[in-house]
């Protein structure tokens, strides 16, 4: 896995110009999990944020993708599991996002369900996020990525190269106490404390 993070760096910062910054606010490797949540921009969105984690690390990815040559392997090595698009399939990925978590694993999410347009303004938040950090009983750590729409947009079918992508790591947001019996308006005020927190960085590094 090692080799593979390093392979993935390199390419990363070849073909993109990665950067990271707010590294110091990434939780050491000993600490107990939690849920990254991200705004999405590329199909190469879950590699960027976790080439500097050094610990076990899953995410959602479209169910459809699973059944693509290589890609599908790829990923599922990589730690994804399907997510379908109709109730039966997301409640089954909340479940198994919050077994995911209880056994120790941190896993990635990306609220808006599809990635930006080229435009890069951020989609609509769905609260799903937060019901799993909830439930979970876990702190989150929002994650903003920006340049990813120059990069590979939707609607765009390959990725452009050398454009320049940063990933920024926010401080974790620990706001369980009694998580599982938040209201609904409590769930959708964190779900749009944690987008403006997402989006303001990426106006900033905009600007």
């Amino acid at each position: 896995m090692d080799l593979l993070r390093l392979i993935g760096y390199a390419i990363s910062k070849a073909a993109w110009f990665i950067k990271y910054e707010g590294r110091k606010n990434l939780p050491p490797n000993s600490s107990p999990p939690f849920l990254i949540v991200s705004n999405h921009q590329t199909y190469v969105d879950p590699v960027w944020i976790c080439l500097p984690l050094r610990r076990r690390v899953r995410y959602m990815a479209f169910g459809d993708a699973f059944g693509w040559p290589v890609i599908g392997r790829l990923i599922r090595y990589l730690g994804a599991f399907p997510v379908a698009m109709n109730r039966a399939g997301i409640l089954a990925a909340m479940k198994e996002s919050i077994r995911t978590l209880r056994d120790g694993a941190v896993l990635v999410v990306f609220p808006e369900g599809a990635r930006e347009f080229a435009d890069g303004k951020l989609l609509e938040f769905k609260s799903g996020a937060i019901k799993i950090a909830a439930q979970a009983g876990v702190p989150i750590l929002p994650v903003t990525i920006q340049g990813g729409n120059r990069i590979w947009p939707r609607q765009q079918k390959y990725p452009s190269i050398f454009r320049r992508v940063t990933i920024t790591y926010h401080p974790i947001v620990d706001f369980v106490r009694d998580g599982a019996n938040l209201s609904d308006s409590e769930i959708e005020l964190w779900t749009q404390k944690i987008r403006l927190m997402i989006e303001a960085k990426r106006k900033d590094l905009s600007s």
